[in-house]
């Protein structure tokens, strides 16, 4: 058996490598994505107090520090056992939507969109940002401004755009400027419109790829996030909904404090990385995946009209009444949600709820365990805390959603190789589409996990005889 590593997989933010085996014959049997990071947060916040949990965990990723802050805040709130103000709940909603906005920009715009507008096999070295800038300087500008929009809104709520400590357990620290309104609202054609363009771009991006994408991924699975009681999309609040790849709801209003009843964590010796996995089918049969594809997927409408005409015709455009199976439609799906926040940003600007200065609930501890959860731009994500009465951590249990698609980007890096590698030719192009399939779920492994190294890399096809056939170094 001959092994082959792409190590690290680039374009996504944290380290980690896929390797693929391949028997004497080049048939591609396996393919695993392996992250080489080690996450620690879970362990050394162990006695710390309840009340620095956001400022913490908000530091395990720069890029997606307002998740881990409003979900720690969510969980905060459980053990406090207060109901938090009306002007506190759409302050933290706007800044959820934000979060969202420069997420999903960053990962369609600087990290996805080279491959589609320079091609898979374009010069790797002119595959990335700067060759995109050079290649449509107003189209990465746009995408650049439009990431920076949702910073915007961040630092005018956090006072900063990274690392805020704004959200506490109660509520949030600050009111809202009424000053900064007018000049966030003054944004807000400029990102409709840049939202509207990306979405015409990805569907001329899968004319272009349509012999492709059916290799991205394509299989059924189980898909899981939050809905509100009516079924309409939800990013902060509502209650757990689980669907099949056919499109059946399985599971229906699962209150997420008992999120541990139904998923169950695996872990295998190959990988950091752990393996969530819906407890009533089993590891590894309960894969699920988490995120834009899955939010799209199991909500019944989306609230705003634009975003909920794009999601009537991305489901013409798969080709699928029900449920769209293929990951590639991952990108579709994150365009969808960036008009969705727009457009819920502007409603909530112009809330007068907003303006309100009663803005955080004052309480001591009054549960000895409390779970938070709310929509990351990558999926559901959990914040599960115990405490003592004191509210010193005793125990904590952060399950993040590039780990709830561990299974199916696995499963998708097998696809992409069995499809591309005849195990005895290599090229930088096959390479990329193999890592592209990572890419379609926009992992953040410096969520998942902890620092802990990566590798240059360097790729050999060997046969059973030790001679080496092909070999690429980057």
């Amino acid at each position: 058996m001959t092994t082959i590593t792409i190590n690290p997989v680039t374009r996504i933010e944290g380290h980690a490598k896929i390797t693929i085996q391949v028997d004497s014959k080049g048939v591609v049997k396996d393919a695993r994505f392996h992250v080489n990071e080690f996450r620690g947060f879970e362990k050394f916040c162990e006695g710390r107090p309840m009340w620095e949990m956001g400022g913490i965990t908000s530091r395990i990723c720069g890029i997606c520090p307002t998740s881990h802050l409003i979900t720690s805040a969510k969980a905060g709130d459980a053990i406090l056992a207060v109901a938090i103000p009306e002007t506190a709940g759409k302050l933290r909603r706007m800044i959820t939507l934000a979060q969202w906005l420069q997420s999903h920009a960053l990962s369609f715009f600087h990290l996805s969109s080279p491959d589609f507008l320079l091609g898979f096999d374009a010069d790797p070295a002119k595959r990335n940002i700067l060759g995109l800038i050079a290649h449509d300087k107003e189209f990465a500008k746009r995408g650049i401004r439009l990431r920076k929009y949702g910073q915007e809104i961040i630092e005018v709520l956090g006072t900063r755009k990274i690392h805020t400590p704004w959200a506490v357990a109660g509520g949030v620290r600050e009111p809202f400027d009424p000053a900064k309104r007018d000049y966030l609202l003054s944004w807000i054609p400029e990102a409709r419109d840049t939202a509207l363009m990306a979405l015409e771009t990805i569907k001329k991006i899968h004319v272009k790829f349509q012999n492709d994408i059916p290799n991205y991924g394509n299989f059924r699975s189980l898909y899981v996030g939050l809905v509100a009681p009516d079924g309409a999309l939800e990013y902060y609040d509502g209650r757990l909904r689980v669907m099949d790849g056919a499109g059946n709801v399985i599971a229906d209003k699962i209150d997420p404090a008992e999120y541990h009843e139904h998923f169950g964590e695996a872990t295998e010796d190959w990988s950091y990385l752990k393996f969530p996995y819906y407890k009533p089918f089993g590891y590894p049969k309960g894969m699920y995946r988490v995120g834009p594809l899955a939010r799209v997927n199991i909500c019944d409408y989306i609230d705003t009209p634009l975003a909920e005409a794009e999601r009537k015709q991305f489901k013409a455009i798969a080709g699928e009444a029900e449920t769209v199976n293929n990951s590639f439609y991952y990108h579709y799906a994150r365009l969808i949600e960036i008009l969705y926040s727009v457009e819920k940003i502007e409603a909530l600007l112009n809330d007068p709820a907003i303006m309100g200065q009663n803005i955080r609930a004052r309480a001591m501890i009054n549960q000895r365990h409390g779970v938070g959860a709310s929509e990351a731009p990558r999926g559901t994500l959990f914040h599960d805390y115990w405490v003592t009465d004191d509210g010193l951590l005793q125990k904590v249990n952060l399950v993040i959603a590039t780990a709830q698609n561990n299974l199916a980007m696995n499963r998708t890096v097998r696809q992409l190789a069995m499809q591309y590698l005849d195990g005895t030719k290599l090229s930088e192009g096959i390479l990329n589409r193999i890592e592209a399939g990572i890419r379609c779920f926009d992992p953040c492994l410096s969520c998942s996990t902890h620092a802990f190294g990566m590798m240059p890399l360097h790729v050999q096809v060997i046969d059973e005889d030790h001679r080496v056939l092909s070999e690429l170094r980057r």
